[in-house]
């Protein structure tokens, strides 16, 4: 365990390092060119907690099901859960785009209708 946890610590931290220097360097870049560093970000949409949740129950429900076809003898033991796991994982991973696409296509069309209300008022 140790042998390989020391080369994988050492690794992670050359990496953290080097990625914290290469994004300040784009950071100044835009910087200099008179450019908001900001506007490159990533757009956090907060569908973060749906994802893990949807994912942590597709997991679980993939473990109960293993477990209860390994005990029926069903399925082997190694096949059974990694095979589950993996589908109910993805499954969850499948439902959670989407929830995520059709809640966001509503909100844009709420939007846009909420502006072209808006402009026709004016």
């Amino acid at each position: 365990m140790n042998d390989f946890l020391i080369p994988a610590t050492v690794f992670a931290t050359i990496y953290g390092i080097v990625y914290l220097m290469i994004r300040r360097k784009e950071r100044m870049a835009l910087l200099d060119r008179g450019l908001d560093p900001r506007s490159f970000e990533s757009d956090k949409t907060g569908f973060s907690s749906l994802k893990y949740g949807l994912l942590f129950t597709g997991v679980g429900l993939g473990l109960l099901l293993a477990n209860i076809l390994v005990k029926t003898g069903v399925m082997e033991n190694d096949a059974a859960y990694l095979s589950l796991v993996s589908l109910f994982g993805g499954i969850a991973l499948i439902l959670d785009y989407i929830l995520e696409v059709n809640i966001t296509r509503k909100n844009r069309m709420k939007n846009s209708a909420e502006t072209v209300q808006t402009k026709a008022e004016e």
